[in-house]
């Protein structure tokens, strides 16, 4: 896997209410653009995805994948492609939480590859692009 992206943003919430939001893979459409579809496959005791399928569209693209997750708590939560799609090939992500004073900072990484040959730096404003789009919008769904 190569170099991963990673950007933060502030929200106005606690933790647990801002996992809550991540937690809820199936709205994800409602808040993020680019997402077609979540689909959970399988859960674990907490009640949270372990296995997904994901669709979206990514403009130049369009693709199905399946996605393994690992939570900590309301600290973290990162997810794996364990099935791959017609175009992305290798993907690592997480959200990682860090409550202060009210307000939480929220940290997206994400890490991916695609069949398509792509230089490091388009991949990476394509990465930055997904990370703010998706930072943005849960701000938006959590303080709004």
């Amino acid at each position: 896997m190569a170099d991963r992206t990673s950007s933060s943003i502030t929200v106005k919430a606690g933790k647990a209410e801002i996992m809550a939001v991540i937690a809820d893979l199936e709205a994800y459409p409602e808040w993020t653009s680019g997402i077609r579809g979540f689909t959970v496959q399988e859960t674990g005791e907490d009640g949270r995805a372990t296995r997904a399928k994901l669709s979206f569209d990514g403009g130049v693209f369009i693709d199905t994948i399946g996605l393994a997750y690992t939570w900590s708590g309301d600290d973290k939560v990162s997810w794996e492609l364990v099935e791959r799609g017609s175009v992305v090939t290798d993907l690592y992500g997480s959200y990682t939480l860090d409550e202060r004073d009210g307000s939480t900072e929220v940290t997206y990484e994400l890490a991916v590859d695609v069949r398509l040959p792509l230089i490091g730096m388009v991949k990476r404003k394509g990465e930055k692009r997904i990370i703010d789009s998706a930072l943005k919008g849960l701000k938006r769904r959590v303080e709004g």
